[in-house]
């Protein structure tokens, strides 16, 4: 993959997921039917009840936007095999529903109405088909052939029927094997569809970037981590483990600074409204975006990483995000270059600087940490920075 191709989503650094759909009515998370055991005819029948009145996709993105976030990625069929979206191959969509409308064709026209980059998560699992619940291959490639032709075809139509699409999201690879999904074969008519689409490594194949889960793995190539804003991937009214915008900005500052993106999941509710405790640390997070944005946009992993925290490089300035306030002094070491100015993004008060080689002394800061969530320090350096490598030294 070019990098031109992936230059705008590691730009972005910060996006939306959505889980929605059926599981949404029974208030457990998307893993409701499988923990349950629910057989498939009694769940269908939940399709009945699927009537999300409040449904406003331009809310959603007018959240996103607030927060900071600069794509959106939305889950147009979950585990389940239940379609948001108007799909030939199957009825076992929203368009049996109460509601009866194209509700994914609504997000995507308020995502490019407002210039948010659209995604599609796809769960190539689907529980009405045989052959799903394992890993394993249980079967010769025609026992899966009806579920795979399926998945094909709507994944057709989804890259036919909506207008441009940035990001494509595969999960659920059941059986795991690219063989049986014709994974190349998929990703091949993919790209001719969509030849600017970015794809993710969960269809057998490698992809464009990868995809750790409720974890910060950075990798050597593009990747992304995503985490929900509490603890279930759908909505459960049940769980009140909601993350703290100290949490939220924390696992963004330290997807930035191994060169990686932060997704997280902010799942509606039945009616198809985001629930206020997320809205609110929304809305913190993105004031706190608002003053230290630069340091996470377009950044790049720093060559030093500072002990009181993380740290993210832009040209030739160092943003050092201080976890752990340490008082009016911050120091750090290892660094090649002349430090010219530091300042704290949240107060713009500067630093008075002491560095004895590539040691780097702060001082005249404020006393206790200027920013509730996450101070952030930028330094501006007399060129690209580097860093004195540590095996060379003998002793400190």
């Amino acid at each position: 993959m070019s990098d031109d191709l992936t230059k705008w989503w590691k730009e972005a650094r910060f996006g939306m997921f959505v889980h929605w759909g059926l599981p949404t009515l029974l208030k457990r998370g998307i893993w409701v039917q499988f923990w349950e055991h629910i057989p498939k005819d009694e769940y269908a029948q939940l399709v009945g009840q699927f009537d999300p009145k409040e449904y406003r996709p331009s809310d959603w993105v007018e959240v996103a936007k607030d927060a900071g976030m600069k794509y959106m990625v939305i889950t147009t069929r979950n585990h389940d095999g239940f379609c948001l979206f108007d799909t030939k191959t199957t009825d076992f969509s929203v368009m049996s529903s109460p509601i009866g409308r194209d509700l994914l064709a609504e997000f995507v026209e308020a995502c490019h109405d407002a210039d948010m980059p659209v995604g599609f998560y796809y769960s190539l699992q689907n529980w009405r088909h045989p052959g799903c619940l394992t890993k394993e291959v249980i079967g010769p490639p025609s026992y899966y052939s009806e579920l795979v032709d399926e998945s094909h075809e709507q994944i057709r139509e989804l890259m036919t029927n909506y207008g441009k699409i940035s990001v494509l999201w595969f999960d659920g690879l059941r059986p795991n094997s690219a063989e049986i999904w014709r994974s190349d074969e998929l990703l091949e008519s993919i790209r001719q569809l969509q030849p600017d689409i970015l794809i993710n490594n969960r269809a057998g194949v490698d992809g464009d970037f990868s995809t750790p889960e409720n974890t910060v793995i950075a990798e050597n190539r593009p990747w992304e981590s995503c985490y929900t804003t509490n603890e279930t991937w759908g909505y459960a009214p049940g769980d009140r483990a909601w993350k703290s915008p100290v949490q939220l900005v924390e696992l963004l500052a330290s997807c930035a600074s191994g060169d990686g993106n932060f997704l997280l999941n902010v799942p509606p509710d039945t009616d198809g409204r985001f629930q206020n405790e997320a809205v609110e640390r929304l809305r913190v997070v993105g004031q706190w975006m608002r003053t230290n944005g630069e340091a996470v946009y377009g950044s790049k992993r720093a060559p030093i990483a500072p002990g009181n925290g993380w740290a993210t490089l832009l040209g030739q300035n160092m943003y050092i995000f201080a976890k752990r306030w340490s008082g009016s002094t911050v120091s750090f070491g290892w660094i090649k270059n002349r430090v010219m100015s530091a300042t704290v993004l949240s107060t713009g008060q500067e630093a008075r600087i002491e560095q004895i080689g590539d040691r780097v002394i702060l001082q005249e800061l404020p006393e206790h940490a200027p920013d509730p969530l996450l101070p952030v320090i930028k330094l501006e350096l007399d060129g690209v920075p580097g860093l004195v490598d540590p095996q060379q030294v003998d002793v400190l």
